[in-house]
C-alpha cells in the first residue's frame, strides 16, 4: 500500500462545493439553503444537486417547511456526516504530512 494513498479520500466529499457545504455545516447547528448558497457562492441548481448528493449518502439531513407561505429548506450534519467529515480531513492531513 501507497503511502500516499488518495484512494482513501472520501469521493463524496471530495468536490468544491459539497467540501465547502460540509464545511460550513460543521460549524453551524443547522444552516437553510440561502445560507448555504451565500457561504459556498454557487447557483441554485448546482447547490441543489450538491445537497442531494451528500443527502443520499447520509451525510447531511433535511427539514422542509413553510415559513410565511413559502418553502424553506434546513441542513445540517448528520452523526455519519460529521464522522465522514472528519475522516476525511485526518486522509489529507495524512497525506500532507508524508
Amino acid at each position: 500500500m501507497s503511502d500516499y494513498d488518495y484512494q482513501k479520500i472520501d469521493d463524496v466529499i471530495h468536490s468544491r462545493i459539497r467540501l465547502a457545504v460540509m464545511a460550513v455545516l460543521v460549524s453551524v447547528e443547522h444552516a437553510d439553503f440561502n445560507f448555504l448558497k451565500e457561504k459556498v457562492n454557487a447557483t441554485d441548481g448546482n447547490l441543489s444537486v450538491h445537497l442531494k448528493k451528500l443527502e443520499e449518502a447520509k451525510y447531511i439531513a433535511v427539514k422542509k417547511n413553510f415559513v410565511d407561505r413559502k418553502p424553506q429548506s434546513n441542513y445540517e450534519l448528520t452523526p455519519a456526516g460529521r464522522k465522514a467529515f472528519e475522516t476525511y480531513i485526518d486522509q489529507l492531513e495524512l497525506l500532507l504530512k508524508k
